[in-house]
């Protein structure tokens, strides 16, 4: 059977059109003494000799099908994890290893992070529901119209060790080097193990396009974010194992992945910060800034995920505050009553949505969503209205790529589908 390293090999070197983020449950011994779980998030681990050391837990499930893996690869306790930051699908499982630990009579394994991932989960328990329903939105955005409130993940396993900016720890015979860099997050880290000459990336690299501009979620940080992967690249790794995708194996193959999305984010905030800087609107930015199509073409680089103009709009956000230059919007008249006055001049809100579907079915799709939320704002639950708004996001969510707007445009439809009564498969 083919290996991880031969498969990323062949991708990135032959472009080689095969699955790259694979979620399988299944542990492959990727180097002597290195087995990475592949999961949604994956679990990469080290025998250190007398125990492991384990980078990430994944989500609750996969969690506990990968401790499992663990064990039969290598039946010795788990003496640490390490978060490589505070999101779902890298510390939803720690409790599954706690579990384990305490079936086997073994002591609790230490659990390593940066001092921000504590502030994450009391953020997330603050926002509990509103984190529920975004999630909802962009992983399962049919299930809108729930009568339960949605409830996310709070079953936290809290880090016994957290650092600021740098920190070496032993585990057995190795030495991970952890160095907080933000870059999804601000509580993320990297380790380089160099005994091994690898290193744990966590969701530095994702092979899709860095999610450095999630519309629904906190501030990214690109620039910074660029700088871990030039800083990773210049130790010059033997082997990148992601948290996310395919392990690489070879220092020339491993610094061109990261040169090249290093430099993508670079080239994004320096456009972007050169138009600001000539007093550009933020509608001309998104308009202007954008990656040639061979470097979205790159295997690690497709915006399957987060896409560039969303990277864009962040960039603005952290260096412009919300305000985007429109006059209009510093303290815009409400949504519905833009919407009703619209309306009005186009003749009634089903003749706006009628010009929406027209709009839409000619590639017009920007715009179609502009009319077809007018209409139906000022049609109230009107079902045709609403008809025509879902069949409008329909579109729209087939013409995207990242997942994040097809997720948003496909809960805009299937809120429609239900006001208007419209079975999701019809």
């Amino acid at each position: 059977m083919e290996s991880l390293l031969d498969i990323s090999a062949r991708v990135i070197d032959d472009n080689a059109q095969l699955p790259t983020n694979r979620v399988t449950g299944e542990l492959s011994e990727v180097a002597p003494g290195v087995a990475m779980v592949e999961a949604f998030g994956h679990v990469v681990a080290f025998d250190a000799g007398d125990g492991l050391a384990v980078f990430d837990t994944s989500s609750t499930v996969w969690g506990v099908k990968a401790a499992d893996a663990l064990d039969q690869w290598r039946p010795k306790p788990v003496d640490t994890i390490v978060y490589t930051h505070g999101h779902f699908d890298h510390v939803g499982g720690a409790s599954a290893f706690v579990e384990s630990a305490r079936r086997r009579g073994q002591s609790r394994p230490r659990v390593v992070a940066h001092e921000n991932v504590p502030r994450r989960f009391a953020r997330y328990d603050q926002t509990n529901g509103y984190n529920a329903i975004i999630n909802a939105r962009q992983f399962a955005p049919t299930r809108q119209g729930a009568t339960l409130p949605p409830q996310f993940f709070s079953d936290w396993v809290m880090p016994d060790t957290v650092f600021a900016d740098r920190l070496r720890i032993s585990v057995g015979s190795l030495e991970f080097d952890l160095h907080h860099a933000k870059g999804e997050t601000d509580d993320h880290l990297w380790a380089w193990v160099p005994q091994l000459r690898a290193i744990c990336s966590g969701d530095l690299i994702t092979w899709v396009f860095p999610n450095a501009g999630n519309p629904q979620k906190v501030q990214r940080y690109p620039v910074e974010w660029a700088r871990a992967l030039r800083e990773m690249a210049a130790l010059e790794p033997e082997l990148l194992l992601p948290a996310h995708g395919l392990p690489i194996a070879g220092r020339e193959r491993i610094g061109r992945v990261l040169g090249e999305i290093a430099s993508a984010l670079e080239h994004l905030v320096r456009e972007t910060l050169v138009l600001m800087n000539r007093g550009a609107r933020l509608d001309e930015i998104l308009r202007t800034v954008d990656l040639p199509a061979d470097t979205l073409d790159r295997p690690y680089l497709r915006p399957v995920y987060d896409e560039p103009e969303f990277v864009v709009r962040n960039i603005w956000r952290m260096y412009g505050g919300w305000y985007d230059g429109n006059p209009a919007n510093l303290k815009p008249a409400p949504d519905a009553a833009i919407a009703a006055e619209v309306a009005s001049l186009a003749g009634g809100p089903l003749i706006l949505a009628q010009r929406a579907q027209a709009l839409a079915e000619s590639g017009e799709l920007r715009l179609a969503c502009h009319l077809a939320e007018w209409a139906a704002l000022a049609a109230g639950a009107t079902p045709e209205v609403h008809g025509i708004r879902a069949s409008v996001y329909t579109l729209r969510r087939d013409a995207e790529l990242s997942l994040m707007a097809r997720g948003i445009f496909q809960s805009a439809a299937a809120d429609s589908r239900n006001a208007a009564g419209i079975e999701e498969n019809a």
